[in-house]
């Protein structure tokens, strides 16, 4: 007998989808576990791990986690995080293009424009302010089965804030 057939199927360390620290597998369970974040349990998904404390899971695409989003808040936090990580890089956001998979969760919160000219001759879908495209069903590829959202983006700040940045500042506070 092996140990390589005690271990779970992703084999004997992962990286915490929290924290990216690599973490051991437990010998003998399907799980690894992160001293800082807890447990994680290997779903039934392929490259799936779940969070037994709070039911969040991600999935492996390339060597990255991606979460999988079952609520709005969740997804949009996401989204803001992305935003000011941009922000910080010196670029920001002029589009989102969304897996398919979250367009009913979305779609209460999209906004087409307030009033009746924007809707009709403008149309653009729009969330927090970007104008939102679904990735379209011959992109059903693998990838998009895994990221939830892609944003297109451009160097420099935007002339106008439309979504809610920065988060942190940009100097550190020393005591």
């Amino acid at each position: 007998m092996s140990l390589d057939s005690l271990l779970p199927p992703l084999g004997e360390t992962i990286r915490c989808p929290c924290c990216d620290h690599l973490i051991p597998a437990l010998v003998l369970t399907n799980a690894y576990l992160c001293p800082r974040h807890g447990l994680f349990e290997v779903g039934s998904k392929e490259n799936e791990v779940i969070h037994l404390d709070s039911g969040r899971r991600w999935r492996s695409w390339q060597g990255h986690w991606y979460r999988q989003h079952q609520q709005i808040e969740s997804l949009r936090a996401e989204f803001f995080a992305a935003l000011d990580h941009l922000h910080h890089q010196g670029f920001h956001a002029t589009g989102i293009t969304l897996a398919q998979r979250y367009r009913e969760l979305v779609t209460p919160y999209l906004d087409s424009g307030s009033d009746w000219f924007h809707r009709i001759y403008c149309g653009k879908l729009r969330l927090y302010g970007l104008p939102v495209t679904f990735q379209s069903e011959t992109q059903a590829d693998s990838r998009w089965q895994v990221i939830s959202f892609e944003l297109t983006k451009i160097p420099g700040s935007p002339k106008t804030y439309a979504y809610l940045t920065c988060t942190r500042t940009s100097k550190s506070w020393k005591k």
